[in-house]
This record gives structure tokens, C-alpha cells and sequence, in this order.
């Protein structure tokens, strides 16, 4: 069941980003400048932006010591993640895996 909600979480953490993305790119286009400049046009929106940039760093961190205590390959792919879509993708994604790892590691010590 835990996997599933993890599964869930991934869609949602991308179709919910991309659907404020996705209209933003159409008309703007890919325009940095502007992008964050709307990111923090304000200081809730600067809330927001700064909230996200900061889970970002906690999740590279988590990915890199917990991923490696736990001998996970291709931890690359959840930084990657999180900078394409972001935290949103990148730590259900994670979390998902690393369920698959624990579960995988449980059986082969009971063997």
C-alpha cells in the first residue's frame, strides 16, 4: 500500500507542477528572467520559491547519505528529477525506491 501512495505522490508531484508550468513555457517561453522574477515577485510567492529551493538541498543531501547507506544505484536520477520537475517528484520518487531496496534487503536476509 505504501508503494501505491508513493506512486500516487510521483504523478501528482508532476502533473500538479507541470500544469502551472506548462502554460507559463507556451507563452513565455523558456525565459529565465522572467520566471524568477514572477517566482518572487512577492513575498509570499519569495516564501514559497525559498521554501522550495531549500527542500531541494535537504533532498540532494537525504538522496546521497541515505541512498548510499543503503547501497542504492543511480541515486543521480532523483537530483535529476527533482531539478526537472522538483521536490514534488524527486522525494516521492526517492521514497518510492528506497521502499523497493528495504523490501528487497528484508528478503535476502531472511534467505
Amino acid at each position: 500500500m505504501l508503494k501505491v501512495i508513493y506512486l500516487l505522490l510521483c504523478i501528482f508531484g508532476t502533473v500538479l507542477p507541470y500544469s502551472q508550468l506548462l502554460p507559463f513555457v507556451l507563452e513565455y517561453g523558456f525565459d529565465v528572467q522572467l520566471f524568477f522574477e514572477q517566482l518572487f515577485a512577492n513575498r509570499i510567492s519569495g516564501f514559497f520559491g525559498m521554501d522550495v529551493i531549500v527542500s531541494s538541498l535537504v533532498l540532494w543531501v537525504f538522496v546521497y547519505w541515505e541512498g548510499t547507506r543503503l547501497k542504492m544505484p543511480n541515486l543521480w536520477i532523483y537530483i535529476a528529477s527533482n531539478l526537472l520537475v522538483g521536490v514534488s517528484l524527486g522525494l516521492p520518487l526517492f521514497l518510492l525506491m528506497r521502499q523497493y531496496q528495504l523490501e528487497q534487503q528484508t528478503e535476502t536476509v531472511r534467505f
